[in-house]
């Protein structure tokens, strides 16, 4: 199935109170499933246009995350534009914490910078790690963060 998004693809993610989020894709592989968005605030009335998005940065992002993208399959969040001169090097791939809550443990975990899906290397981490951590957001979850993050 050919995909609807690639890298550099700016979307919106209707939010649970309404209106939207934006984001955007860092990294994919040609088979979907897991990739990792970069996403932004303020929360937006309407869709915007794609030259009011690409000027966003990778500082601006509220959110860093890996998610599923049935979703953007779906249509669910309506794809804004791509980036034409998009440089995936100024959109990194982040390290992610994975902590073990019983016995106060945590690793830094890296992923591909090809497949967000697969595990480059782990390593220790302090417990108290202010890294974003390590998970894949669903659809429906990735929209009640974003709705939670961006409601006053």
């Amino acid at each position: 199935m050919k995909l609807s998004y690639r890298e550099g693809t700016w979307f919106a993610v209707p939010l649970r109170q309404g209106g939207f989020a934006v984001g955007v894709v860092a990294r994919a592989t040609t088979e979907g499933e897991v990739i990792l968005c970069y996403f932004f605030g303020p929360r937006r009335t309407a869709v915007p246009a794609l030259d009011e998005v690409e000027r966003l940065n990778p500082n601006d992002a509220i959110q860093v995350v890996r998610v599923g993208d049935l979703s953007l399959i779906r249509g669910e969040w309506p794809i804004i534009g791509k980036t034409a001169l998009w440089q995936r090097s100024d959109w990194p791939m982040p390290s992610f914490v994975r902590r073990d809550d019983l016995s106060r443990k945590a690793w830094r975990v890296q992923y591909s910078d090809v497949n967000p899906n697969s595990i480059d290397h782990e390593e220790r981490e302090q417990y108290e790690s202010t890294l974003n951590c390590d998970a894949v957001l669903g659809s429906g979850a990735a929209e009640l963060v974003l709705t939670k993050l961006l409601t006053p």
